[in-house]
């Protein structure tokens, strides 16, 4: 039980999964549909304070090398052309929307890159990345016990 946990913790900490794959794999696996949550949504939570320090510290020395220049700029168009226009519109809104739809490329990795692109103030930032991240958790999770209903 507790690997399990550790395990959708991991997913969930994950920029393959978030806890959109995290929260299902828990409760499938038997866990504590409320532990679950509360493991996979701070685990997530836990990605805006690291993608921030990536972004800020260690991304300066990357960009030095041609390779990572080249996927960074690939990155950082991909997210402004996705989500660009809604988030200068909307600022706070944008990115709480942006992060809580539960689809793959709009979780808190892609909400980190958007605010930090856009010059948002941290904790603010970190406000809505944290907000849209406990939607989509709610989502994914209700979404989850609904099928397992179904299951049983």
């Amino acid at each position: 039980m507790h690997k399990d946990l550790i395990i959708a913790a991991l997913w969930s900490i994950s920029p393959f999964g978030e806890a959109k794959v995290g929260i299902p794999y828990g409760m499938y696996q038997g866990a504590n549909e409320y532990v679950v949550f509360i493991v996979c949504f701070l685990a997530n939570v836990m990605v805006f304070p690291l993608m921030m320090f990536f972004l800020e510290y260690i991304n300066r020395h990357l960009v030095k090398w041609r390779f990572y220049k080249k996927s960074a700029v690939f990155v950082g168009q991909r997210a402004k052309r996705g989500s660009g226009k809604k988030i200068q519109r909307f600022g706070f809104l944008g990115i709480v929307l942006f992060v809580m739809i539960p689809l793959p490329g709009t979780g808190v990795y892609a909400g980190s890159i958007a605010a930090y692109l856009f010059k948002m103030k941290k904790r603010e930032a970190f406000a809505a990345n944290t907000i849209g991240i406990f939607f989509s958790s709610v989502i994914i999770w209700v979404a989850t016990l609904m099928s397992m209903e179904g299951v049983n």
